[in-house]
């Protein structure tokens, strides 16, 4: 079986092309969704949860049709370049100052409901620099309030396929990375609203997380995780709070990205921080059974 390319570490062979060649026939008329259902029931990419892993199925199908190897049918609905329009939003800029102490009505809540979700996506598709996108795979978002006032938000996504410092780090071999990747999370996102003025807010809000993160992903998504990261970019911010919320700095990326087999130098390097959530995080990340 010939390799074509490679998508989400996965190889994609002739075979995996004859497949989903055949998904695409029967199910052409049913879209893309439901294909990329398909295709997850037929490779048994499942959750913990039991539920299918179509948003990476998606993706995959999408990489391949950039690549020529497959056509998809057409969008059942609309779409701008792929990505969901996100309608902007304009919050009371209420200032808030002060210390931490001295707002005790202040709480992390995380998001369940459609509505929550759509708040969050134009906040910070509003007021962060790299706006939103979606979030393939599993996910936590979640709304920091004071009083009935959002003033940050934090959302949680699935580790970064490949991260030399952080593989070298850990210490493991592709094959355990490609097993036990899932006890990573990354922090995808994180705002606090320009008029919050709130001495130590960041390193609070990485404390508060790093103890309700673990327990939410769990819940949602049925196993646990062992060790935290994000990336910071260099040009950008020099990752204060999480140095002060003692996050470990590991290194800086390469400044690019994997398109296929190949790579493409886009200059935008990052700083990597992860945060141990357990002291035999590598015993746990290496485990084999």
């Amino acid at each position: 079986m010939e390799t074509k390319c490679i998508a989400r570490g996965r190889e994609i062979t002739d075979e995996d092309i004859a497949v989903v060649g055949k998904l695409i026939k029967k199910y052409y008329h049913k879209g893309r969704k439901h294909i990329s259902r398909q295709l997850a029931h037929h490779w048994k990419w499942y959750q913990a949860n039991g539920q299918t892993k179509d948003m990476a199925c998606r993706y995959i199908l999408l990489f391949m049709e950039k690549q020529g190897l497959i056509n998809l049918p057409p969008r059942l609905n609309s779409a701008n370049n792929g990505k969901k329009k996100v309608e902007k939003i304009e919050l009371e800029e209420v200032l808030l100052s002060g210390t931490v102490k001295e707002h005790p009505s202040l709480q992390l809540k995380i998001l369940n409901k459609q509505r929550e979700y759509t708040l969050w996506n134009r906040i910070v598709d509003s007021y962060h620099y790299q706006r939103h996108q979606i979030i393939v795979g599993k996910f936590l978002k979640y709304i920091v309030y004071i009083n009935s006032d959002p003033v940050a938000c934090l959302g949680w996504g699935s580790a970064a396929w490949s991260l030399k410092p952080r593989d070298e780090w850990i210490g493991w071999s592709k094959e355990i990375k490609d097993k036990n990747l899932c006890g990573i999370v990354n922090n995808i996102r994180f705002l606090i609203l320009p008029w919050v003025k709130i001495k130590y807010l960041a390193s609070y809000l990485l404390g508060i997380s790093v103890k309700r993160v673990p327990i939410d992903w769990e819940r949602q998504y049925g196993h646990p995780i062992y060790l935290l990261e994000t990336f910071v970019e260099k040009e950008r911010f020099s990752g204060t709070c999480y140095k002060a919320a003692n996050w470990r700095y590991l290194g800086e990326t390469k400044g690019s990205a994997k398109r296929g087999s190949n790579h493409r130098y886009h200059g935008n390097i990052k700083k990597i921080f992860t945060y141990p959530l357990c002291k035999d995080f590598r015993d746990k990340l290496k485990n084999n059974e």
